[in-house]
């Protein structure tokens, strides 16, 4: 929406704040469930045909959930903040640190696994490409809720 004001005899436009209102591309959106489905999936195969006790396949496959669900969290908090709707300080934090500590577990399970390290870097780039999914994911989940609100 614009304001004018008259100022003398020009007319000055004024913009008010406008939320973030540009839709997703339909292909960035398939890219994007495409990314997180790839990922997730791979990383899940792996540990299916991994040789490894079911313990550590539970770790691993549990981490995973971890970060995505952190990552999540991160970007919706994060999003918030910027767009001006409140979140509590603990929360933005608590966010940051799960994702950290995820990411770290992953490190450090990897880093003690008894696994080659082609196999090490399988896992963290499955994990990785997860985890940016799930941020682009909620961005254009995000997105086009946003855009379905304005357009009512």
């Amino acid at each position: 929406m614009e304001n004018l004001e008259k100022t003398g005899t020009t007319e000055i436009k004024k913009k008010e704040k406008q939320p973030f209102t540009n839709k997703p591309t339909g292909a960035f959106i398939s890219a994007s469930w495409s990314a997180l489905f790839i990922g997730m999936v791979s990383f899940c195969v792996g540990l299916w045909n991994a040789n490894m006790y079911l313990n550590e396949k539970g770790y691993y496959f549990t981490v995973l959930l971890f970060g995505l669900f952190s990552v999540v969290s991160v970007q919706k908090s994060v999003r918030d903040k910027l767009e001006g709707i409140p979140v509590t300080e603990i929360y933005y934090g608590i966010s940051w640190f799960v994702t950290i500590v995820s990411i770290l577990l992953l490190v450090i399970g990897l880093w003690n696994a008894d696994l080659d390290l082609s196999e090490k870097g399988y896992y963290g780039m499955s994990f990785t490409l997860s985890l940016f999914a799930a941020v682009a994911v909620q961005k254009n989940t995000r997105d086009i809720k946003w855009s379905e609100t304005l357009e009512k």
